[in-house]
C-alpha cells in the first residue's frame, strides 16, 4: 500500500511549513506529497492566509527530487482550462516529472464569495469539470506540430498550439474522486489513472469502487488500470497518550476521528484497522496532517507503520 501525506495549508501555514512537510515526507520515504486547492479556512481564521497551490507546488518541485507531488483536487472553478494545463504541464517539467493531478468541480461556496469567484450551480460546475478534463488532456496529447480545437458550452479552444507538454508522457496521471453515482465513475473511466474517495464510510467506499470498476470495465479498460484510494485523517501515537495529545492539538476528538478513520490510534491499532480497507481494494492511502509542525508525527507513522504495510 501507498501511504502519501496530504496537508490542508488554507487551515494556516506559510510555504515554509509545507516544504518542511514535503521534506521530510520525502526523507521518510512516504510516496507522495498532495495539498489541498482552497482559498479560505473551513474553521479557525486559517492565518495567515492561503497559498496558492500550484505555485506552492512548482517552489516545491524545485526543493525535492524524489517525491511526487499533485493536488487533491485542483477545483475547476478557480482556473480557465487552458491557463491550469500551462501550469501543470511547467510543474511537471520543474519536477522532472513528479506531478499528479486531481481535478474536481469545486464545493466551497464561501472561499467563491470570499475572492470574487463565480460559484455556478452543481450541475454547471460538474459540466465545467467535464469541459476542463477533456481540454487539459487534449491540449497535453495533441502531438507537437499539430493544434488543438475545443467547442463547448463554457469553454472553446481555437487552433491552440497545445504547448507546453508535460514531461511525464502522455500527461500526468489524473485523480478523480467523490461519491457521485453516475457522472463521477464515468468520468474516471474515461481520464483517470486514480479513483479517490476522500473521508467516506467503509460501506460507502465499497459502492463507489464498485461503480467505478463497472465504468471502467464498460469502458473497455483493463481492470488493474486504475488505482483506487482513500484520504483520512492522521492521528498516531506510540501510546494512547500521545493519541490523545495529538488530537487536543488539531482540536478533534479521538472517538469520534477512531469511528471514521483506520489512521488513528496506536501503530499496531493503525495496522490492524487497515486490514479491511486494503481487502476492499484500497491501494493508496492518503493520510490528512493536519498539524504541520509535527513533523515527529511522520517519522513515527514511518517507523512504526509503513514497513508492514509494504
Amino acid at each position: 500500500m501507498d501511504v502519501r501525506i496530504f496537508v490542508e495549508p488554507q487551515q494556516g501555514s506559510r510555504y515554509a511549513d509545507q516544504l518542511a512537510v514535503a521534506r521530510a515526507a520525502e526523507t521518510l520515504g512516504f510516496d507522495a506529497f498532495f495539498r489541498s486547492d482552497h482559498y479560505a479556512a473551513m474553521s479557525g481564521d486559517g492565518l495567515p492566509g492561503p497559498t496558492d497551490s500550484w505555485v506552492t507546488l512548482g517552489a516545491i518541485a524545485r526543493e525535492t527530487s524524489t517525491i511526487r507531488l499533485g493536488t487533491l483536487v485542483t477545483s475547476a472553478t478557480f482556473r480557465y482550462p487552458g491557463p491550469l494545463a500551462i501550469a501543470v504541464a511547467q510543474v511537471d517539467e520543474m519536477s522532472g516529472g513528479r506531478v499528479e493531478f486531481g481535478l474536481g468541480s469545486g464545493w466551497f461556496e464561501a472561499e467563491h464569495r470570499a475572492y470574487g469567484i463565480p460559484f455556478p450551480s452543481v450541475r454547471e460546475r460538474f459540466d465545467r469539470l467535464t469541459e476542463q478534463l477533456a481540454i487539459v488532456s487534449g491540449l497535453w496529447s495533441t502531438p507537437p506540430g499539430e493544434t488543438f480545437d475545443y467547442a463547448g458550452e463554457h469553454y472553446t479552444i481555437v487552433e491552440s498550439p497545445a504547448l507546453p507538454k508535460p514531461t511525464q508522457s502522455p500527461h500526468p496521471p489524473i485523480v478523480i474522486g467523490g461519491t457521485g453515482a453516475k457522472r463521477t465513475p464515468a468520468l474516471a473511466a474515461q481520464y483517470a489513472a486514480e479513483f479517490n474517495v476522500p473521508f467516506a464510510p467503509f460501506e460507502v467506499v465499497r459502492t463507489q469502487f464498485t461503480r467505478v470498476a463497472d465504468a471502467v470495465a464498460a469502458a473497455g479498460r483493463a481492470p488493474d488500470s486504475m488505482v483506487y484510494s482513500c484520504a483520512f485523517v492522521l492521528c498516531a501515537g506510540s501510546d494512547e497518550a500521545e493519541v490523545s495529545r495529538r488530537a487536543k492539538v488539531i482540536g478533534r476528538d479521538v472517538d469520534e476521528m477512531r469511528s471514521n478513520s483506520p489512521l488513528v490510534g496506536t501503530s499496531a491499532e493503525i495496522v490492524d484497522k487497515l486490514g479491511p480497507w486494503i481487502e476492499l481494494g484500497v491501494q493508496r492511502v492518503y493520510a490528512q496532517l493536519l498539524d504541520m509542525s509535527d513533523l515527529a508525527h511522520l517519522e513515527l507513522f514511518a517507523t512504526e507503520v509503513l514497513p508492514q504495510l509494504r
